[in-house]
């Protein structure tokens, strides 16, 4: 399974934090799925660590992902193309793109955001146990 993790997924897992449930850590942890992380979540957490929202460090975020192997997803035309078709069913910019990319690439979006299940992407929660 492909699975593109939403920016608190990804936090989430890498600080170990209680709110990603257990099936979330199983789909994670099985190194038979192919663990996407979007350089679009590395922006958002950029962005909020600038605005004080945040306290987290990139090159350790970085390390991190490289060490557990998860696959880093850039941008692309084909990303853009989509979320130009994307409707706009609440406001987080971040969101748009990454559900853009997780339908472009054939992924399922793991996130908590109760918006996701508007829009027609593959989807699985976070927290679930």
């Amino acid at each position: 399974m492909r699975l593109l993790l939403d920016t608190h997924a990804l936090l989430w897992w890498l600080s170990d934090d209680a709110q990603l449930g257990s099936y979330a850590r199983e789909l994670i942890a099985d190194p038979a799925n192919e663990i996407l992380v979007s350089v679009v979540s590395l922006w958002e957490i950029q962005v909020k660590v600038r605005v004080g929202k945040l306290a987290a460090d990139m090159r350790d975020i970085l390390n991190e992902i490289e060490a557990q192997a998860l696959d880093l997803l850039p941008i692309d035309l084909a990303h853009l193309l989509c979320l130009a078709a994307l409707p706009a069913h609440h406001r987080d910019p971040f969101d748009h793109l990454l559900i853009a990319q997780a339908i472009t690439e054939g992924a399922t979006f793991m996130s908590e955001d109760r918006h996701i299940p508007e829009y027609q992407v593959p989807f699985l929660t976070c927290s679930g146990s």
